[in-house]
């Protein structure tokens, strides 16, 4: 609904957390190698520096070790790991999670396949880091925005808590050591409620092909990642939340699950207005339907709204494509968030209260420790 993704829009640039640029460094340091023990890792290694009082704004060099230097798929022991297939994007430190010292990265990204460029930023967990893990892939998660979706990614910010309830989270045991990867979702401001559902609309920048190819590309130019769609998730609120479905279901052979909160069940944007085909091709339960009368493959999609807000609105939709839909391959699951609004401050909670992590991460492939 669009009144829906406006409200969150309003929420959004309202409370969405900032970080200052950052400031030049009053001393310079020649070369200082950070073990990533201390800067929360960026890949098992170190990462080089050029201030150690702010680093906001640095710039991150990876240094690989020999074996993510070689080719890819090179990884000993686990055939489904895919080592880091390169180039090495420029990554800038963006900011720190200060539960856990870990940083998130962003980079500009042109889109070999869609043609568009967009910022992604990237944060991987602690486990990255641990020599156990040297040679294993990462499940990933890719995490959008409601609201605007341009030209930031809300789930970057650290007030929102997401990486630090994940890094918590794996830790306990509740939930996969995921890599978020959280581009921005549209190619431009939002103006009179303009959106493009996160899909290749006719005549529009692609989109769909940005989240669901180059920004996967890019995760695994970058990191090592999981070759099977069992090391691949989205998440997402609002309209993040609508593409994010919407990709697991149009691309079941590269995804696995969704956790969505809040989201459309069908598109609504005013540029699918002359395209009904290609509208078609991109709505959920057309998408869900063809899922089922083939027989696969199985896909989780886990969804949550809260009680207050445009959620009361987005309930029933969603309750009737579970009822609808949920069978065969489609999994899903259901939780309700009590007291909760139609925001991320809602969603990011009830991916643990209603047990959607815990869910999804049973079901999707984790890192393997070395023998």
């Amino acid at each position: 609904m669009k009144q829906g993704k406006r409200r969150e829009a309003q929420d959004g640039q309202g409370r969405v957390h900032r970080r200052p640029k950052g400031r030049p460094s009053l001393r310079r340091w020649i070369a200082v190698a950070v073990p990533l023990t201390v800067v929360a890792g960026i890949t098992t290694g170190f990462v080089t520096h050029s201030s150690w009082s702010d680093d906001t704004g640095d710039t991150v060099h990876l240094d690989r070790p020999a074996t993510a230097r070689g080719k890819a798929g090179d990884a000993p022991g686990d055939p489904l790991t895919l080592m880091p297939t390169g180039p090495e994007p420029e990554l800038k430190v963006s900011g720190t999670i200060p539960e856990d010292g870990s940083k998130v990265m962003v980079t500009t990204l042109a889109g070999k396949k869609s043609g568009f460029t967009g910022k992604v930023w990237l944060w991987v967990p602690p486990q990255y880091h641990d020599p156990k893990y040297a040679h294993s892939g990462f499940p990933v998660m890719i995490a959008l925005p409601g609201g605007p979706g341009f030209n930031e990614n809300y789930w970057s910010g650290s007030n929102l808590k997401l990486e630090a309830d994940i890094s918590k989270w794996s830790k306990e045991g509740a939930s996969l050591p995921f890599i978020l990867a959280m581009p921005v979702l549209n190619p431009a401001s939002d103006k009179d409620g303009l959106y493009w559902d996160g899909s290749d609309i006719p005549g529009q920048p692609k989109m769909g092909t940005w989240l669901t190819e180059d920004v996967p590309d890019l995760v695994r130019a970058t990191f090592r990642t999981i070759r099977s769609r069992d090391g691949w998730a989205f998440m997402g609120s609002s309209s993040g939340g609508f593409a994010g479905l919407k990709a697991v279901l149009q691309k079941p052979d590269q995804f696995r699950a969704v956790i969505a909160g809040g989201p459309d069940i069908v598109p609504d944007s005013r540029l699918w207005n002359g395209h009904p085909a290609e509208k078609a091709e991109n709505s959920p339960p057309e998408l869900a339907q063809k899922l089922i009368d083939r027989g696969g493959p199985e896909v989780d999609l886990a969804f949550q709204v809260g009680t207050k807000g445009s959620d009361v609105q987005n309930r029933p939709p969603i309750e009737k494509f579970i009822k609808d839909y949920g069978k065969g391959p489609v999994k899903t699951k259901f939780h309700v968030d009590e007291g909760g609004g139609h925001d991320a401050y809602t969603y990011v909670p009830g991916m643990y209260d209603g047990g959607l992590i815990q869910w999804i991460s049973k079901l999707m492939r984790g890192p393997v420790p070395s023998p």
